[in-house]
Parts: C-alpha cells; sequence; structure tokens
C-alpha cells in the first residue's frame, strides 16, 4: 500500500507506508493532500458511522490528533476523483474499542464524500475508509475549516474622499492613522481625532505632473516630523509637508518612468528616506535623497531585466542581518524572463545582489504582489507570493528556513484557494498573534501551524491601519471605512521614530517577547501592489495579557529595548544611541550632515544656530572617538577610518545628532 503526498497542485511527491491496513497501524494525518492506491486493508472499519451499511470488507486507517480546539474536513470531493464513490467513517476512542464520531456517504460531488467535524485539543480521531462501493484508488484532502479570523464583525463609515484614495498613516504626527486621498490639485485628509471620528481638511497644492493612478507611498523624506507622499504613474511626484504638516509643496521628478510599486526606504543607510518604483518595461530606478532638498536618479542594480516586467516591490531583512533586503513579485507571460521572481540581498556596501535562484524563490510566476510575514514564529520572514493568474503555476507559501525557502504550499490552504488577486498582504486581522493574509476579498486565516483557512470578509484590499485605535486592523475601501470591531484578544502597537536612522524608522525590525513566544514585523512603506498602509507596527497577543521586552533593531545598528511596555495600547519607542532602553517621546529634530559618503570634509545644516567651535563624533554604540573644531559649519573627517559614524553638535535648541558615511 502507498500513500501520496501531493506536494504541488499538479505534482506528486510519493512516500511509501503500508501500516494503514489496521486501526492500530494508522498512518498519522496532518493538514494536506493524500493518496490511497487502494483499499485492501485486512481491518474492516466498525461500526458504521455513515449511510450504506456494513457489506465492506476491506478498509484503510489514519489517525489525526488535533493541536487545537477547531473543525477540520475530510474530503474525496477532489476534481482528480471524478465524483468516485467512496464513504468515511470517523471514530474515537481507542482500537478495538471505537465510538462512532461522524462518517459520510455521498454528500460531496457525483459519489464523493466530505465530512467537517469539531476536533478538541490532545484527541485523536481515527478516520477510515472502506471498500462498499469500490475499491480504487483515490485522492482525499485533510483540511482546517474552523471559522476565519473571530471577531465580532465589521462595522462601516462613510468617510469623505477625493480621486485616488490610497493611504492610511498618520498625517499630523499625532500618533493616530489618518485616510488620505489625492488628485493631481488636492490632498484630502480624514484626521482621526482622538475621541474617535474624524475631521477632513483639504489641501490644496501644485499640480502633480505625476497622479498615483498606481501606487502611492509615504514617509518623512526631509525628516521634519511629518510625512510625505510619494505619487507613482508615468514618474514620481513627491508631496512634501511644511514644518507644521499644514501645507504642501509639489515636486515633480522629470524621468519617464512606466511605475508600478513605490516605496519609501532608506537605500544607502545614510538615514535619509529614499523613493523606489518599479519599472515595468525597463530596469528599476530609484532617487537618492541628497539631504538638502535635492535628489539623485539611479537606474539598475536593484532589477535589472531589460524589458521590466516589475511590479510589487517590498523591502524587508529576509536573513537577519539588519540590513533591508527587497523582493520583486513579476508578471510578464509567456515564460518571460520578465516573470521570474528576484530577491535582493542588500551587501551592506551600497550594492545588492539578486539570490532569488539561490534561496529557492526564482520562479516564474504571474504575480503582482507578494505578503511577507513570519507565519509560523520562528524568528524569520516567510512568504506567500500571491497569483494574479494560474498561468504560471498558482500561490506559493514559502517557509524561510535560514539557509532557503522551503515550498510548503501543499497542504497549506493555499494550494486550495483558486482566487487571484494583485493585492496580497500579511496582517493580523484577530489578535490571536498569528499573521493572517488579505487578498482579492478572501482573507486566509492563519491557523497557528503554517496552515490557512479561507474566509470570506466584507471588503476587498485597500489601505489598512488602525483607524478607530481599539488595536484591531481596519480597512479603507474608497469612501467606505471597514471598522473592525475585534474580540477579547490582547495587542500592543509600537511607533517607531527615528534619530540616527529616518524619522519613520522604515527598515527597523520591531520584536515582541510575550508569554505565547516571540514576534517580529518590520517597518515597511508601501507593501502590497498599490496601497500605503499605517507604518506602526501592529502586533496581537490572543489572551496573553503581559508583554515582557519591546526590542527595537534600527537600520543605523543601535538597538533599543523596552521593558514591561503596558498592552492594549500604543508604545512610542525613540532611537536612542546612548541608551538600551527606548524613551517615551520623541526626539527633537536632527541635523544634516553632508555629503554621505564623505571623503575629507563634512558639512553641517542645522534647523537652530549652532554653538561653539567642536563636533563630537562617535561609533554606532555611542563611543566617542573624537571630538573636531567645526570651521564655519564643517568638520575635516579626512583621518576617520571608513565607515560608519555619528556626529554630535550642540545648537540654541539643544544636541543634535546626524548619521555619516566615511569612505
Amino acid at each position: 500500500m502507498k500513500k501520496t503526498v501531493l506536494a504541488l497542485a499538479m505534482g506528486l511527491l510519493a512516500w511509501h507506508a503500508k501500516a494503514q491496513n489496521t486501526c492500530a497501524t494508522a498512518v498519522p494525518l496532518v493538514m494536506g493532500n493524500y493518496y490511497i492506491s487502494q483499499i485492501d486493508g485486512m481491518e474492516v472499519p466498525e461500526p458504521v458511522c455513515s449511510t450504506g451499511g456494513d457489506m465492506a470488507t476491506a478498509g484503510e486507517w489514519y489517525a489525526y490528533t488535533a493541536t487545537m480546539d477547531t473543525a477540520i474536513t475530510v474530503t474525496t470531493d477532489l476534481p482528480q476523483n471524478n465524483g468516485l464513490d467512496t464513504r468515511i467513517q470517523v471514530y474515537v476512542g481507542s482500537c478495538g474499542n471505537l465510538t462512532c464520531y461522524a462518517g459520510d456517504d455521498d454528500s460531496g460531488t457525483g459519489y464523493s464524500s466530505t465530512i467537517t467535524f469539531d476536533v478538541a485539543t490532545g484527541t485523536t480521531y481515527y478516520i477510515a475508509f472502506d471498500n462498499r462501493w469500490t475499491n480504487a484508488g483515490f485522492t482525499f484532502h485533510v483540511g482546517f475549516a474552523g471559522p476565519g479570523p473571530v471577531v465580532n464583525g465589521f462595522s462601516t463609515v462613510y468617510l469623505p474622499t477625493n480621486g485616488m484614495a490610497y493611504c492610511v498613516v498618520d498625517m499630523n504626527n499625532d500618533g493616530l492613522d489618518d485616510a488620505v486621498s489625492v488628485t493631481a490639485n488636492t490632498i484630502t485628509i480624514n484626521y482621526q481625532n482622538s475621541n474617535n471620528g474624524f475631521t477632513t481638511v483639504t489641501h490644496n497644492t501644485a499640480t502633480a505632473s505625476n497622479t498615483p493612478s498606481w501606487s502611492m507611498c509615504a514617509g518623512d523624506l526631509d525628516g521634519n516630523g511629518y510625512n510625505d507622499l510619494v505619487y507613482a504613474s508615468g514618474g514620481l511626484s513627491f508631496m512634501m509637508a511644511n514644518d507644521s504638516g499644514t501645507a504642501y509643496t509639489t515636486v515633480n521628478q522629470p524621468q519617464y518612468i512606466f511605475c508600478q510599486r513605490s516605496n519609501t526606504v532608506d537605500i544607502n543607510n545614510d538615514g535619509r528616506l529614499d523613493a523606489f518604483s518599479c519599472h515595468d518595461v525597463a530596469p528599476n530606478v530609484y532617487y537618492i535623497n541628497n539631504g538638502n532638498g535635492t535628489w539623485t536618479w539611479h537606474q539598475g542594480g536593484l532589477g535589472d531585466t531589460p524589458d521590466g516586467g516589475n511590479y510589487g516591490s517590498i523591502w524587508i531583512d529576509y536573513n537577519n542581518d539588519g540590513l533591508i533586503d527587497m523582493f520583486i513579485a513579476k508578471c510578464r507571460g509567456g515564460q518571460s524572463q520578465a516573470s521570474i521572481d528576484q530577491l535582493w540581498r542588500n551587501n551592506g556596501d551600497g550594492t545588492f545582489t539578486d539570490v532569488a535562484p539561490a534561496m529557492n524563490l526564482a520562479d516564474y510566476q504571474q504575480s503582482w504582489s507578494s505578503a511577507w510575514a513570519d507565519f509560523d514564529n520562528d524568528g524569520d520572514m516567510d512568504v506567500m507570493i500571491g497569483a494574479s493568474s494560474f498561468e504560471g503555476g498558482g500561490h506559493k507559501l514559502m517557509r524561510n528556513d535560514g539557509t532557503t525557502f522551503t515550498n510548503v504550499t501543499a497542504g497549506s490552504g493555499f494550494d486550495l484557494y483558486n482566487g487571484t488577486s494583485i493585492e496580497f498582504i500579511a496582517r493580523d486581522f484577530d489578535n490571536d498573534g498569528y499573521v493572517d493574509v488579505l487578498g482579492g476579498g478572501s482573507l486566509l486565516h492563519n491557523n497557528g501551524d503554517m496552515t490557512f483557512s479561507q474566509a470570506t470578509v466584507p471588503f476587498s484590499n485597500g489601505p489598512t491601519g488602525d483607524l478607530d485605535h481599539n488595536g484591531f486592523v481596519d480597512v479603507q475601501n474608497d469612501n467606505t471605512l471597514y471598522l473592525n470591531a475585534g474580540n477579547a484578544n490582547h495587542w500592543i502597537t509600537v511607533h517607531t521614530v527615528g534619530t540616527v536612522s529616518n524619522k519613520n524608522g522604515i527598515g527597523a525590525r520591531v520584536e515582541i517577547t510575550s508569554p505565547m513566544g516571540n514576534q517580529i514585523r518590520d517597518i515597511r512603506s508601501g507593501d502590497g501592489f498599490r496601497y500605503m498602509s499605517s507604518l506602526n507596527a501592529h502586533f496581537g497577543i490572543g489572551s496573553d495579557t503581559t508583554v515582557s521586552s519591546i526590542t527595537v533593531r534600527w537600520p543605523s545598528g543601535i538597538v533599543n529595548t523596552v521593558e514591561n511596555p503596558p498592552v492594549d495600547g500604543m508604545v512610542t519607542v525613540v532611537e536612542d544611541p546612548t541608551s538600551s532602553v527606548g524613551i517615551a517621546e520623541p526626539a527633537t529634530a536632527v541635523i544634516t550632515a553632508f555629503p554621505s559618503p564623505a571623503t575629507t570634509v563634512l558639512y553641517v545644516d542645522a534647523p537652530s544656530k549652532l554653538i561653539g567651535r567642536t563636533a563630537t563624533i562617535m561609533d554606532l554604540a555611542g563611543q566617542v572617538l573624537a571630538r573636531p573644531v567645526m570651521e564655519h559649519g564643517s568638520v575635516d573627517v579626512s583621518a576617520l577610518a571608513s565607515g560608519i559614524y555619528l556626529l554630535k553638535v550642540e545648537t540654541t535648541s539643544g544636541s543634535k545628532i546626524a548619521k555619516f558615511i566615511k569612505n
């Protein structure tokens, strides 16, 4: 007798086991597909728990031991079985003393069988097939059928929007997510009130030559404390917030780009956010922030396929080295090289290398986006690469095993999900501590064991955030806001404020520890394909009522820890180069040091008057290395070795710090 596990939707990965002929030798089941080549086991399943009588003469035996209180489905109603006549018996008890628990005959298509039943943690259920109607071989599937996200529903709220409503992010620096919509010459912001509800303000702007017909992203590009917007279509336009967040200056970039996904991210790790855009018909492009209101255009080095096909870029630290990497979900069709996904590893020296082949991610696929999260809470980022069509083989769930990614789609629930979408994102919607996947109007609920159950939700993809500050993820669809009513699960939200790193802390790794274990999030600007979602790190912690620590690993290399933070609320962690403990309030504005990298002279630009004639140069741990004399707002750094440093100067508004690179 052979049992074959389906490893891919159309492929077979066989392993042999002749032990399922009796109850005592029943083969343990996990979620997935199984193949029975013939029913010829010597022990007949008895008693009969379904219809059809007791005329069977052979059986095949399996056992499922529940790891959680839920419901599972066992079914032969699969296309490859063509309605074959099968019968299922389900028992509890012990071999030789079994009691019927469930059973089915003919509930599926044709004469196939399907049964859903509740299971309790720690209980073993014996599942047997007999030859009452046929002894021919067939495939059966075991999957979770429990509820989707256990929330109390979603209420709808009308939001005044104008044009393209692609952004949920804090726009007035109060820590609360706001809802943003734009036209070529207006920015309408629904500012979230601290006592619930919204205040709607429309800001008029100079005309943007590029409206965000494809994507929008956000971040504090100039470090003044207020988020700016990046529009992407036939190129990029920056909408720069003033120093009070009450007006916006339009900065149109002249270069043509067939934009797809855009991101703000600190590509060269100099403490300033840069702007990246996928290019559909040429190599990707990015603008390096010079720190003085100007930008330097680059093309290539981060996705060089000549005819593009670059759709869904997302910046994550896949290898836990503290450097932000980028994955591109690619799409072209026709078996083009432009449809082979890429993973660009940050080498730490300003260059990136495509390591997708070595990491088992260089697959041909039709995909516009990917959902990255630590789905199994083992401390590294996994990925679900979502299909926009099934030409490239469908959805893929790839588990991060450190040295490579392993395809674990078979039995995960994504192998049965037949929906497609250009938008897939990862969020914990029910705050159970396991990250779910939203895509195309379906929510794939994480069951906590790297399997997912499909649930229908009343919304399609859109920007997400906590728009009523109840600690649960909400979704915006144009002018309708779907507020998550939540449940009894607890949560914590982490708001990062960089001082040496970029102001938002984009690229930071946030880790929390609670009784259920560790969870991680990366702060990212722009995921999925089109939308911009909250820059806060949101964690559900289930029934846990305490968090022992929050650790933030900043792009600068600084690590800050907050011990025993309060739960069911927001905690602000400010980057502190001199302490391992987070600060409760944001720091004042930092200075700008340029150029970076510097060779001999470093120039200083501060928002207030410089005091004194000396500066302090430190390493990233805060150790003082030198106190050079300042001459006309500049510092001689020619004696420094190559590396990354901190510069501290005194101004009329206090000490200011900047990070710089020395060649």
